[in-house]
């Protein structure tokens, strides 16, 4: 199996980095960190970069086709105006308890905007789908961990991660009406005292699943039967999400976490948290636009 090695492209020590997602239009790497509100974006030259502050957490966010973001957080769905700063709500999910939010998300290839909830106590998370023209459809329930959801290339399947079930589902997806049906697992991990979860994924040209590993140290690549091909190492534990960027879509950006970990811990781990980047032998699919 093929190794790749990551490496330190941001040196930002998020709480919970997430989500990370390449501009197609722009070409600038955003990533948001969900405890601290924070939204990034990363200059072209990937030598700098710019944060913005909400008083929300904000789990997931989309590019929209025309300009602006939406943003799946802790209170709903809202539209974010790039220029201004104004969000406009769109949506209140019906969340079911205190600290309940919007955890991971994604555009489909028909621009619907797909964002999970997460309820690891008692499982009564959900998965929701925002339509460009506002119908609000619940897809699934009784989630754990909603988590890393993609589609393959010919845009028959979607996959999508509970984090608490240790599992990447698949699912027959149709395209023109947004509907999913026959979920059955794809990818389960094993549940032992390492606690390594598949978390946020992206999928490339030739339908290879790229799945972060939560306590893993790593990146795995998997054939779409399932079948583990390579991984990325990371010099850090706890990675969160990736996606495809640059100027070929060859290039994996990994977002990682130092949530609750202790210090010895963090004494080994200097870069926890940081966002790290890696060259790899496959390319992206370009991201998708909400509209």
């Amino acid at each position: 199996m093929k190794t790749f090695h990551a490496k330190r492209l941001f040196p930002v020590m998020n709480g919970l980095g997430e989500g990370p997602l390449w501009h197609p239009v722009e070409n600038k790497l955003y990533w948001t960190d969900i405890l601290t509100g924070t939204l990034y974006r990363a200059d072209p030259s990937m030598g700098n970069f710019e944060k913005r502050f909400f008083d929300l957490q904000i789990g997931a966010f989309a590019f929209r086709k025309d300009t602006g973001l939406v943003l799946a957080t802790n209170r709903g769905f809202y539209e974010l105006n790039n220029d201004t700063g104004d969000l406009n709500l769109l949506w209140i999910t019906p969340l079911k308890y205190k600290g309940e939010r919007l955890n991971d998300g994604k555009v489909d290839p028909a621009g619907r905007f797909w964002a999970g909830s997460m309820d690891p106590q008692n499982k009564r998370g959900a998965l929701f789908r925002l339509d460009p023209d506002g119908s609000k459809h619940t897809m699934l329930t009784d989630i754990g961990i909603s988590n890393g959801l993609g589609w393959s290339p010919d845009r028959k399947t979607m996959y999508y991660t509970d984090s608490f079930d240790y599992t990447i589902y698949e699912f027959d997806y149709d395209l023109r009406t947004g509907s999913i049906a026959n979920q059955r697992p794809l990818i389960l991990l094993p549940k032992n005292e390492k606690e390594i979860v598949p978390d946020g994924l992206c999928v490339d040209q030739n339908g290879n699943i790229w799945s972060a590993q939560w306590n893993g140290w790593q990146v795995v690549k998997y054939d779409p039967e399932g079948t583990p091909t390579a991984t990325i190492e990371v010099p850090a534990q706890r990675v969160t999400s990736c996606c495809f960027g640059g100027e070929n879509l060859d290039t994996l950006y990994i977002t990682t976490s130092r949530a609750d970990l202790s210090e010895e811990e963090l004494e080994d781990q200097p870069y926890a948290g940081d966002v790290f980047y890696c060259q790899v032998d496959e390319k992206g699919q370009p991201t998708n636009l909400f509209g």
